[in-house]
């Protein structure tokens, strides 16, 4: 009796805030998106090294900027890495405070990475500097896209719950399903990259 009467102050029924906790799992509409880029990017990747010359391969359109084969190097690492965070992210007890700290951080990542909105500088260990040829790049590519693709078509677990710190402060505290749905939008961001290399005058013919 004491609650209720606390519920009813100056007259009227104090609204209380819902105590239902968000479903920390991935939703059928996210995960259909989700294969979705993954689809589109990785056909988008594949085409557009497809057919590159070595020499087209090597090219830079200015000393500091990166060629088509290390902006190649760079998606294949960075792949590694993001689902590497995937991972890292579900190894760790659940946060309680996921809510709170990833809110709004899947809709900053959608907006920022595709349309290569800001420029940052990569981390070091995802810096093209291996030299890897077309075929080595492509077969390290697609091995990992089959896992990520597999894992993403066939995962049940709490991946919202889940987070690792981003090593930019921009992102912050990112969930499992961030740093997941990060994997083909960052692909998407560094396709453009290899289209713009190629627009570039002086690129070769062949």
């Amino acid at each position: 009796m004491k609650r209720l009467a606390l519920l009813f102050l100056a007259g009227g029924l104090v609204s209380l805030p819902s105590l239902s906790a968000a479903d920390p799992h991935m939703s059928q509409d996210e995960r259909t998106q989700l294969l979705k880029w993954l689809d589109e990017s990785h056909q988008e990747f594949i085409a557009s090294i497809n057919g590159v010359s070595d020499a087209q391969w090597k090219w830079k359109p200015t000393p500091e900027r990166w060629s088509v084969g290390e902006t190649a190097e760079h998606i294949v690492l960075a792949e590694a890495m993001l689902f590497n965070f995937v991972k890292q992210a579900l190894a760790a007890p659940p946060n309680a405070a996921w809510e709170e700290q990833t809110k709004g951080k899947d809709a900053f990542i959608i907006r920022v990475m595709p349309a290569r909105l800001g420029k940052a500088q990569a981390p070091e260990p995802i810096v093209p500097r291996q030299g890897l040829t077309y075929a080595q790049v492509k077969e390290r590519f697609e091995k990992q896209r089959a896992m990520i693709v597999q894992f993403a078509t066939e995962t049940q677990l709490p991946l919202k719950e889940h987070t690792a710190d981003h090593p930019f402060p921009v992102f912050g505290t990112l969930n499992a399903y961030d740093w997941l749905i990060y994997v083909p939008l960052h692909t998407i961001r560094h396709d453009k990259q290899i289209a713009e290399v190629k627009a570039t005058p002086g690129y070769p013919t062949n």
